[in-house]
């Protein structure tokens, strides 16, 4: 019987095998980067607001306390967003005549809240907490980076899945002593391994099994 194929179709079936395993692992990779990147998980968008609120300003220059502001993240889900009495305590001698408040007196006198453009916004189906992540050392700078030195707030980390168990992996590495929560300046480095496990013990952070089952963040 006649030979159907030349005997180069061996090598052109080789060379044909190996492309779809290099562009297969080339689409794979770029998926992974694109995943991630800032235009789907909107890291460092800053959004534009009805009032224009530096953080910089009022946390680094001013050092206001966040639960000045976001008064139930001790307590509750949600870290809260400020009604316009709060800002009100302040403006109403501070920068009264200001048009840059117009907004936040205008809501404050037709006691309409102010619809501020959420950063920071998790899909329905996760669930997160403020108050045991702040029961458990986790500091604010952790997950929203250095507040006191964005003018105009911004989304720091991913916020994907795979960020937040890296954390929920090895809380020990995240933690600080409850003290230095609030604290913008402080780095992870200023513990030793040995404290960091001892505040895991002090705090009864739960085992890695827990904390990492799917029913921890979608409930």
């Amino acid at each position: 019987m006649a030979q159907l194929f030349h005997r180069g179709a061996n090598n052109i079936v080789k060379a044909s095998l190996a492309l779809v395993v290099i562009l297969g692992g080339t689409a794979f990779y770029a998926y992974t980067q694109i995943a991630r990147s800032s235009y789907l998980t909107n890291r460092y968008l800053e959004r534009q607001q009805p009032v224009q609120f530096s953080h910089r300003h009022h946390v680094g220059d001013d050092g206001i306390d966040c639960r000045y502001c976001h008064t139930s993240v001790e307590s509750g889900a949600s870290a809260g967003i400020p009604p316009t009495q709060t800002c009100m305590n302040c403006h109403n001698q501070l920068w009264a005549d200001s048009p840059y408040l117009e907004p936040v007196k205008a809501s404050y006198r037709d006691n309409k809240p102010i619809k501020w453009e959420r950063v920071h916004d998790l899909p329905g189906f996760a669930y997160f907490n403020h108050s045991i992540h702040v029961a458990k050392g986790v500091g604010c700078s952790t997950c929203h980076g250095q507040i006191d030195n964005m003018p105009s707030v911004y989304q720091e980390n991913t916020l994907q899945m795979e960020w937040c168990l890296s954390c929920h992996r090895n809380p020990e590495q995240f933690i600080r002593p409850k003290s230095e929560i609030y604290n913008m300046d402080w780095k992870d480095s200023d513990l030793t391994a040995d404290e960091r496990n001892k505040l895991k013990t002090d705090y009864k952070i739960r085992s890695r099994e827990l904390l990492t089952s799917c029913s921890t963040c979608h409930r």
